[in-house]
Formats: structure tokens, sequence, C-alpha cells
């Protein structure tokens, strides 16, 4: 019997299948080539960014001094305990003994519910912290617990061979050490806004783990104090394990440090003098009459800030670790006050009398009055009240302080007395005795010139531009002409007039030097990690009235070559928006204002008040008529009876000044009586610390 010679499978299915076989090691191998060799840089470089990260190594943020090297912040380590999920003990009954000893040691529940939120945030218990490490990276270290107390941290590093998965994280935080004396100038930081992120990741920082500076010296200067951050490469398993370090490793950049313009001890001292005039006038009227106080004290011949106190204020230091929201509530919550203010420079009044050394210097220098001619003051005046060329007008009168009036007043005499009939007269004319005064138009060129209506560039954020009104700005904001009586009122810092305390005080400092507007600024110095100055901000003249020239916009700042460009543009911009500083003031003008100043001090109205016992000195006092809603509803606003902003600004010595000072307190009163004793106390301290200064040099 022949064999079975199996199934005859035909020719054609052999030859098919050999095909199939073919076409399928082509695909595979085709694939292969594309994954493998066309696309294998793609797929190589995806495969490593799912092993190697890059890690970011925090820079040191550079820390801040005053002018004579006294250390105003600084950085501390913060300890944060930390957990990484994944190296925490496989039994049960081991992790449990450890959450209970990290719930004893920091005061964090073991098991709290609580709404998701940013790390270092309370309200929810440890439970529930590690959950989420496991949730998303368990090979990183979570944090438990935040801002420990040192003692805390050394016990946990002690016991961590005890407490598998548990370590203690040391982190920078910023140490405020001057607090409530020197917030409103250093300022504090937060965590990058949401709106920043993708900006500040592009240079290098990290959302969620690093600060900017938000306000003050802080926020103006983040990019000198924050440095550059480094970076490293790490492999990871797929777990996402750290295994080793790849690569060069690239260090982070120290942030610069900064010395400031401000003396400390006189800081102490202004806010010694100005929150015990604040209280005693709290005290006698029962209530809290006056929420808000200003002192501001500068070299005028260099334009660096000695001291800037406004009240009240805040407690920076609360800031350091994470801006607590019930703290910052609180802040925001005081509208009266509004301690996250500075009021120094972001917060405009009428400037009263001190405004009218606008008016004099702009009246001598435009021949409308001569040191010489006497102008009558009878203590009221009336005129007619008009609104435009032909109208009838009504007629309105205005009182001098003094209701018995001064007689016959020349001009030294009518600033040394702050006679309002006599800038009443010479600043919008007067039938019979000045024809045509100053006018609104003068004051719209002087007042700029004298460092009024814009930004004068200090180095703060938040520096507000005060007003000079004119009769465009009154028909835009109010749909009104303009009426004689706004001139008479401008002229006088009353009306539509608003200034900073920085403003007022930039006018009297220019007036004490010769006529040179100068450069406000907070930052002397920009230091290395080795104390090397890097740059030095050098005193700058932003325009000099007096120097015979008329000083085009564009040339603002020109010479001033450490003069920071974005400072620069934003004077340049602000003084084209009010009109150019374009004046010539004669030097024998300036010279009458000084005596006129002068004899404030010695026989006019801050006599007694403000004059200094062996050094010579001036100033002009101011008491700014004011009718805001608190005033409205307690039924103040009366005509004739307004209260009062108080004012000074002084300098000394007269014939070679050495330091301007400025104080204002909110609804204060007269000028001299509750502004003119601080300025006094401001400027003993500042000989009297001059003094210790030279003694022991010697």
């Amino acid at each position: 019997m022949a064999e079975d010679a199996g199934p005859n499978i035909p020719s054609w299915r052999l030859r098919l299948t050999y095909v199939v076989i073919v076409l399928v090691l082509v695909f595979y191998a085709g694939r292969l080539f594309k994954l493998q060799i066309i696309e294998g840089a793609y797929y190589r470089a995806q495969a490593d960014d799912n092993r190697f990260i890059t890690i970011s190594i925090p820079a040191p943020r550079g820390v801040i001094y005053d002018r004579n090297g006294v250390l105003l912040v600084r950085n501390i380590p913060a300890f944060n305990v930390m957990i990484t999920p994944a190296l925490l003990p496989d039994s049960p009954a081991e992790t449990e003994a450890i959450y209970r000893r990290l719930s004893d040691l920091t005061g964090i529940p073991i098991d709290q519910e609580g709404p998701p939120a940013a790390p270092c945030v309370p309200g929810r218990g440890i439970l529930q912290l590690v959950l989420e490490g496991w949730t998303n990276r368990p090979y990183d270290a979570w944090p438990i617990a935040c801002d420990v107390d040192e003692t805390v941290a050394r016990i946990l590093r002690e016991e961590q061979v005890d407490l598998p998965g548990v370590s203690v994280e040391a982190v920078p935080i910023r140490d405020y050490i001057t607090g409530k004396l020197t917030a409103a100038i250093i300022g504090y930081l937060g965590p990058i806004p949401a709106a920043l992120k993708d900006a500040y990741e592009t240079r290098g920082f990290v959302a969620g783990r690093d600060k900017i500076g938000y306000v003050g010296i802080e926020g103006w200067y983040q990019n000198i104090l924050a440095g550059q951050n480094g970076q490293k490469s790490v492999e990871r398993d797929v777990a996402g394990r750290q295994l080793r370090e790849v690569g060069i490793v690239t260090q982070p950049v120290p942030g610069n440090s900064l010395r400031l313009t401000i003396d400390t001890r006189l800081q102490a001292a202004a806010e010694t003098a100005l929150r015990n005039r604040m209280e005693f006038i709290n005290r006698v009227a029962g209530e809290e009459r006056t929420p808000i106080g200003v002192v501001i004290a500068m070299n005028p011949q260099t334009g660096e800030i000695l001291a800037m106190v406004t009240l009240p204020t805040y407690e920076n230091n609360r800031f350091a670790r994470f801006i607590p929201l019930d703290y910052y509530l609180q802040l925001e919550a005081d509208e009266r006050g509004n301690p996250l203010i500075n009021h120094a420079i972001a917060a405009e009044w009428p400037p009263g009398s001190t405004f009218k050394m606008v008016t004099a210097v702009g009246a001598l220098n435009e021949g409308v009055i001569t040191p010489e001619q006497r102008i009558f003051d009878p203590g009221k005046i009336t005129i007619v009240n008009r609104y435009f060329p032909q109208d009838q007008g009504k007629a309105k009168d205005f009182i001098c302080w003094d209701p018995e009036g001064h007689g016959y007043v020349d001009f030294v005499h009518g600033i040394a007395y702050s006679c309002n009939v006599f800038f009443y007269k010479i600043g919008g004319g007067f039938p019979g005795e000045i024809d045509e005064g100053l006018g609104i138009d003068g004051v719209n060129v002087y007042a700029p010139s004298l460092g009024y209506g814009a930004p004068l560039g200090i180095d703060l954020p938040g520096e507000e531009d005060g007003l000079i009104p004119n009769p465009y700005w009154k028909r835009i904001t109010l749909g009104e002409n303009w009426s004689t009586g706004d001139t008479y009122n401008s002229v006088t810092g009353q009306g539509f007039v608003l200034a900073t305390p920085l403003q007022v005080m930039t006018s009297i400092a220019t007036l004490a030097n010769g006529g040179r507007v100068m450069w406000p600024h907070l930052v002397q110095e920009v230091l290395d990690g080795e104390g090397n100055v890097v740059q030095r901000f050098e005193p700058c003249v932003l325009w000099d009235i007096a120097d015979g020239v008329r000083t085009p916009l564009e040339s603002i700042g020109v010479n001033c070559p450490t003069l920071p460009e974005e400072i620069r543009e934003t004077i340049q911009i602000s003084r084209q928006a009010i009109g150019s500083p374009d004046v010539n003031v004669e030097p024998w003008v300036i010279e009458q204002t000084q005596q006129g100043m002068h004899l404030v001090t010695t026989e006019g109205t801050a006599e007694g008040y403000a004059d200094l016992e062996t050094i010579s000195s001036a100033g002009k006092t101011g008491t700014g008529e004011f009718c805001d809603e608190v005033a409205r509803e307690k039924g103040l606003c009366k005509p004739g009876e307004w209260p009062t902003h108080s004012w000074y600004a002084g300098y000394a010595p007269f014939e070679n000044p050495e330091i301007v000072v400025i104080a204002f307190v909110y609804n204060g009163g007269e000028g001299a009586v509750t502004s003119g004793p601080i300025v006094r106390q401001v400027m003993e301290a500042y000989f009297s610390l001059k003094a210790i200064d030279v003694d022991r040099a010697d």
C-alpha cells in the first residue's frame, strides 16, 4: 500500500504566503528604519525627556543695607518638614507611628479634610497631604509643615534614621530686621502671579517656588536683587525616583545687594516724632481724627532720601513666609488709613499754602510784582467771579487766614506771613492794584518747573502725578468753564490743585539749592556678594530752572548717566503730557524767595514752632482745606470752616542747606502748629546724629 503524501497545497497559495511574509517583513523593516533612523533623534529626545529632568537651583537673593551699612534685610533659613510618600515604611503601624510623631512635634493633625490649597497653607491633615503626594509624584518630597521652629527641625533631623520618608528642608526667607519702620520703603515678596508666570519662567524662575518683589525696593529692584537661578540635569526611573546627576551643573548667580540712602537712625526719629504728634491729636480729640501722616527728609544738594515715614504702615515680616489672607484683608479694610499705600509718593492732597511758592516765583519772575512793591491786605477782598470774559459774574469774597488782615506787605513778608490776599492779588490780579496776575496759564508753567503735576521718577513703584488744573482740564473733566475764582483758589494751592508730599518737598528743595530739580532716589549703591561696588547712583540734576538755558523736553535727564532708562522715559513722557520745564528763573528771584522762607521761621507763621535754636533755617507752612467723604458724613464741610490738612516743609542750614524735611498730617489743622514741631524734631535729630558721627570719626 502506498504512503499518504499529505495534503496537496496548491503552489499559488505558497507563493501568496511567501509574498505576505515578505510584505510584512518589509513593512516592519521600513517601520523600524523610520523609527530608528529617520525619526530616531526625535524619539531619542522624547525618551531622554522622560528619563532626564532639569532641576532649577535657586539663587540667593541680595540683601539690603542703609547708608551706614546697617543691615535692613537679610536671608534666614526657614525649616519645612517633608515626606516622600514612596519612602514610607510598608507597615501601616510604622507609618501611623511616624504620622503621630510628626503631629506631636508640628501640631499638624493626622487626619483633617480640607479644600485643595497651595503648599504650606493650613487646613489639611498629614494623611491628605501624603495622599496628594502619592497621586502626583511619590518620589518627590512633599511639605507637611512649613516654617517650623528650629528646635523641632533639629529634633526631626536627629530622629530621621527612625523616621524613614521624613526629611527637613531649609529654605531661605526674607528677614526684615527693621520691620514696620521701613516696610513702606522696603516692601515685601510674594508668589509669581499667574499673569506673569510665562514671562518669569522664560527667565529661569520657577512658579510656585520662587518669589518676586511686589512693592517698594523689593519690587523696583527685583532684577538686581533676584540673581539668576542655576540648573542641573538628573536621571530618574519610571517611578520618578532620582538616580544620578548627569551633565554639567550650572551654578546659580547670587543677586546683588543694595545700599540705600536711608539713615535708619533718622528714620526712627522721624517715625517717633510723627507718631507722637498724631497720637496727641487723636487723644485730645477723643477719636481718630488724623489717621494718616508723612515725613520725608532729603539732601537737597543730592536728592538722596534720608528718611521716609508713612503712617499707618504694616509689618512686612508677616509676608515673609506667605501672605496671610486674614492679615491682608485686615489691611485692605482700613479705607481711611490705607496702610498698604506709601502716602509719601502715592497719595494726593491739596498742598495749601506750601504751593504759594509757585505763585511767588512766577509772579516775581514775570514782573507781576517787584520785591519792594507793597500790597494791601485788608483781611478780605471781593472779586467778580466770571466763567467767561463777557460773563457779568457774581461777587465773591476771598478771605485771608487772619481776618484782621496784614496791612501793607512786600514780597518777602507776603511769604513770611503766608498772606492769602497778597497771593490772591499777584496770582489772580486785582483791579486798581495788580492789573494782571500770574494767572492759571502762568501757574501751569511754573508749577511743573518746580516738580508738580507729574512723577519725579523716584525709584519706588506707585508714584502718583498730582494735578495742576487748567481750563481745558475742567471743561473735559467736569464739563464746566474755568472761573475767576478757580484761579484765585489755585494760586494758593486750593481748589482742584493736588500734590504728593514728595512733590511739595521737591519744590522747596529746588528753591533751597538755587533752582536745581534733583532726582529723588533711595538707592545709593549696588554691591556684589563681596561688598564691592558694582554701580553707584550719582546725584542727578533733572533740570535747572535758573541755569539761564531753557530746557527742551528731550534733554531732560540726558546729563545723568546713572539715571535708569525706565525712569528717564517716565519723566520725559509725563513732562511732555503737562508741558516742559521751559522757564528761566532769575537767580535774584530765587534769593528773594529764600529770604521770604527764612523770615517764615524768624518772624512769620513758623516762628516758635519750627525754628531751630542754634541753626538758621527756612521753610513754608501750609494748611490745606479739604472735604472728603468722611468730613462730609460728619457735617464738617461748611463754607469757611472746612477741615484742614497740616503741612510744613523746611530746610537747614539756611546759608548752605544740608537737609530738607516735609511733614504732612491728615486733618491735622494748622501747618505750623502740627507739622512745624515734627520737622524741627527731625532736623534736630539730623544735626545731633551728624555731631555724633563727627566725634566718632575723630
